[in-house]
């Protein structure tokens, strides 16, 4: 067993205030490190400019302040990585391993198939193909983003809540985006540069990218990072199974404060993931003492009234 310090992160995209469900993800991944002496960093992610505000930023921040989580290393904001995130992108162009992609997303799901285990929509490839002339015809026309191009190759690991998981790079996913038509780096390289570069150990999110790991471990061995562990978490659901939304206000932050104090909002989370039988009020320091990865669960939870 390694004896590396456990160095986990919350990384959300401030698109917005803060709700439930990011709430639960901060929680549960403070807890999930703390409960073994680990660290603990908060990192902002926000690539998209056009939709992450400086505003919803700093709710954020104050938000987790008012919920007792409190970074253990410098806070860092995806948009001022821009040059890290080029050099990265250098590295994978030198291996020759990236083409660029005139296609819209419109063209992508007329002419793909849906992956039949999940319904995900896989990249046939269409660009790899194109000619020096057809490429420079396409970018009169529309700025390209860029792909990976990926192996016909299975990527495993095992989460630490779902078990062994396995993926055909090629068939299950498809030539993935690293760099958006409009110049902004994708989620999927930018994480898996930031992760590396923080030290990250270990991922705890939600279920909802569980299927995006793959790829993120295909990059990090491209550029020769190691390999953090996953754990990924049910997801929240209402009452009558829909998925957890922002459009649901009564989750909110600004409703959840106004309806419990930090300690019982933390002491519910832990209750609806199965860390303890009934919602006690807690510190977070003290819900870090309660965590038993073995009691989460696969099925997703319902938020409570």
């Amino acid at each position: 067993m390694s004896d590396k310090i456990v160095r986990g992160r919350f990384a959300p995209s401030p698109s917005g205030r803060m709700h439930l469900g990011n709430v639960y993800a901060a929680v549960m991944s403070y807890v999930a490190a703390k409960s073994v002496g680990g660290e603990w960093i908060v990192r902002i992610e926000d690539l998209d400019r056009q939709r992450c505000k400086s505003e919803f930023c700093d709710m954020l921040l104050e938000d987790l302040e008012w919920l007792g989580l409190h970074s253990d290393g410098e806070i860092v904001y995806q948009s001022q990585r821009d040059e890290i995130y080029e050099n990265a992108l250098r590295q994978l162009e030198a291996k020759n391993l990236t083409y660029s992609c005139f296609c819209t997303r419109a063209d992508i799901m007329a002419a793909s198939a849906p992956h039949e285990s999940d319904g995900a929509v896989v990249y046939g490839g269409k660009c790899r193909h194109l000619t020096m002339a057809e490429r420079a015809a396409l970018g009169t026309v529309r700025k390209p983003s860029t792909r990976l191009i990926v192996p016909d190759e299975i990527v495993v690991f095992r989460d630490m809540n779902y078990g062994e998981q396995r993926c055909n790079l090629l068939t299950d996913c498809g030539d993935f985006i690293i760099r958006r038509g409009d110049g902004n780096f994708a989620y999927q390289l930018a994480v898996s540069v930031d992760d590396a570069m923080q030290g990250i150990t270990q991922i705890v999110r939600g279920r909802d990218l569980l299927s995006s790991t793959h790829q993120q471990i295909y990059l990090r061995r491209l550029l020769g990072y190691e390999v953090p562990d996953f754990l990924h978490l049910p997801l929240l659901v209402a009452a009558d199974g829909r998925r957890l939304a922002k459009r649901d206000m009564t989750a909110d932050m600004s409703h959840l404060r106004e309806r419990f104090s930090p300690e019982e909002l933390i002491g519910k989370v832990m209750h609806i993931c199965h860390q303890t039988e009934c919602a006690e009020p807690m510190s977070a320091c003290d819900a870090a003492k309660l965590f038993d990865v073995g009691k989460i669960g696969v099925a997703d939870c319902k938020i409570f009234s």
